[in-house]
């Protein structure tokens, strides 16, 4: 239910929105995204580096959504600086703090790069179509891989980390993702022609390597979902977790085929 009432707000939202609410709603995805990672890393309660990244990544995705570009990397180093002093004066483990501070660290990285690189994807020629190319191929590579993986999967892809996975239900999501590149030509991105195949199949192994990585993180954590923001979804990262590999993915791909001028 949270799904099919989602869903068409979120292609109604992005058909119609501009690049600074869009960027406000990547913002408040940081926030919301990075407390999330935070609490699964390191439990219910949060200390003040844990704090500090979240609003020091949100910072960093607003800063480089606003095109400030060198202010991004600044306030990332200053942001680093920052958490590396408050691990210093921390009273406990020494053999944990480099730990600690490593994983703290990355939920910026984890999530911050990839949603400024989103914003960054929005705006670049045929912005809009590219957003809803990676939503329409993931989604459909995602559905896919389920179904075809409940119907016929035997061999496992990677049971240790996710023993529900199987290779043919991989092999469904690439199928799932070829046809969305075809939907996509089909209607609203004509532009990228034969190109959309290949581009839907690599988006599609981005996406279920970025599923497997939080299958692993929450096996790291000890957790089986990566929140309870979502009912019936589990949390944001479980839903983001596809996306945020296959952004970064996209707008690669846009820039290398606007730089060989093939769209």
């Amino acid at each position: 239910m949270t799904g099919a009432v989602a869903l068409p707000l979120i292609i109604l939202f992005l058909a119609y929105t501009g690049p600074g609410l869009l960027l406000v709603l990547v913002c408040t995805i940081s926030i919301l995204g990075q407390f999330e990672f935070q609490k699964m890393a390191q439990g219910a309660s949060l200390a003040a580096a844990n704090l500090v990244a979240v609003v020091g990544g949100s910072l960093f995705v607003l800063l480089a959504g606003l095109q400030l570009y060198v202010w991004s990397l600044l306030a990332l180093t200053l942001l680093s600086f920052l958490l590396f002093s408050l691990f210093l004066f921390q009273r406990r483990d020494l053999r944990q703090i480099a730990h600690d501070c490593a994983v703290t660290l990355m939920g910026v990285v984890y999530l911050a790069f990839p949603l400024a690189l989103m914003v960054e994807l929005f705006r670049q020629p045929n912005g809009r179509q590219w957003i809803f190319f990676v939503l329409l191929t993931v989604m459909l590579s995602d559905t896919c891989a389920y179904f075809v993986g409940s119907r016929w999967g035997r061999k496992p892809l990677y049971p240790s980390v996710s023993p529900n996975k199987s290779v043919e239900g991989a092999v469904g999501g690439l199928l799932g993702a070829l046809v969305g590149g075809g939907v996509a030509v089909a209607t609203f991105f004509p532009s990228l022609g034969l190109l959309a195949l290949p581009v839907a199949l690599f988006l599609s192994v981005c996406g279920q390597v970025g599923d497997l990585f939080e299958s692993l993180l929450k096996r790291s954590f000890g957790v089986k979902d990566s929140g309870t923001m979502i009912p019936g979804h589990g949390g944001l990262l479980d839903r983001l977790d596809s996306l945020l590999f296959a952004f970064p993915g996209a707008l690669f791909c846009a820039l290398t085929g606007s730089a060989l001028g093939v769209w």
